[in-house]
């Protein structure tokens, strides 16, 4: 993303052999544990004619389901074209395409004219260096529940996306993964007026939607 970013690490790894590769893991077993835990939670609050916002949304297998759920648009920002082709094919195999609206770009820069009820973050805060800068441009974008999930921050997490760094050193890829502190986020979302709605979290993930108080 702008200023702290190359957008070409993104997308030497965001590229479209990775979106087959998500595409089939969804077909296969649809949304994964934690992510589906913060969806039912969503849904579970009532969804119906809502607008969705997901940043780094990938092939879209979020914002597919939430629509079948009950939402009425959706819009994601991705900083890699990688996804663009098997996110339309999707989008289009279950009638959504005119459902969703795809942007290419740097969503701290964008977010000005992007507003929806509810915001989802998958597995993005962990690719960004600067946590408050994202994070907050999403909470100021909701205005209703921003779901996100990130890993927590033990060792084993730690090594794991320190392994995946040398990785992309060793290929000269400009990407790094962070590891942010679980204390730091939940701050920068209390601080901006939310409060913890939903928790849930496996061996690495955390997942937590926040809900704007009132």
């Amino acid at each position: 993303m702008a200023d702290c970013c190359n957008p070409s690490g993104y997308r030497h790894l965001f590229n479209e052999k990775e979106a087959r590769r998500s595409l089939r893991k969804y077909e296969r077993r649809g949304l994964d544990k934690i992510t589906k835990q913060m969806f039912d939670y969503v849904v579970s609050r009532g969804l119906q004619g809502r607008s969705i916002l997901e940043v780094g949304g990938g092939i879209g297998a979020v914002q597919v389901e939430l629509l079948k759920a009950g939402a009425a648009r959706a819009v994601n920002v991705e900083l890699s074209g990688g996804y663009e082709r098997v996110a339309t094919e999707l989008l289009e195999r279950e009638g959504l395409g005119d459902r969703v609206d795809r942007h290419l770009g740097d969503f701290t820069s964008m977010a000005d004219d992007l507003v929806a009820d509810d915001v989802f973050m998958n597995r993005v805060i962990c690719c960004y260096p600067f946590m408050e800068r994202l994070l907050g441009t999403a909470l100021d974008s909701s205005r209703r529940f921003v779901a996100a999930s990130f890993p927590r921050d033990h060792l084993g997490a730690k090594i794991a996306l320190a392994f995946g760094n040398t990785y992309c050193r060793l290929r000269n890829v400009d990407f790094r993964g962070f590891v942010h502190p679980v204390d730091a986020i939940i701050a920068t979302a209390l601080s901006r007026g939310f409060e913890i709605a939903h928790q849930s979290q496996n061996l690495m993930w955390k997942g937590v939607v926040f809900e704007r108080g009132v």
